[in-house]
């Protein structure tokens, strides 16, 4: 599977539960919706998935990636310390200039 460069080292900085990677893969104005929650900034976003990480122990295996216009689709496998694990999550995502602009992860 072909992923843009942001979207790899996403997965590895998930993997290596690295939230300060995780976060400069978006920009400074990205936008994260989780678990019903909104997450704004770079910080907030690093403050999120060092909480998830914490919390869940995940890791990621992308599954499927599909480019659309203005969107793109993620599948990813995430296993970890939670109810169902694994589970195939959705991300929902707007690239902009190699960043993440936005996020939803939907189940």
């Amino acid at each position: 599977m072909n992923l843009p460069k942001v979207l790899t080292d996403l997965v590895t900085a998930q993997n290596n539960f690295d939230s300060v990677a995780y976060a400069n893969c978006f920009l400074e104005t990205a936008v994260v919706f989780d678990e019903g929650k909104t997450h704004k900034g770079r910080k907030e976003i690093e403050h999120w998935i060092a909480d998830a990480n914490e919390r869940y122990e995940a890791v990621m295996k992308p599954v499927s990636f599909e480019e659309k216009e203005t969107e793109s689709l993620l599948k990813a496998e995430i296993s970890g310390n939670f109810n169902g694990s694994p589970a195939v999550l959705n991300y929902q995502l707007e690239i902009k200039d190699g960043f993440i602009q936005s996020l939803k992860v939907t189940g």
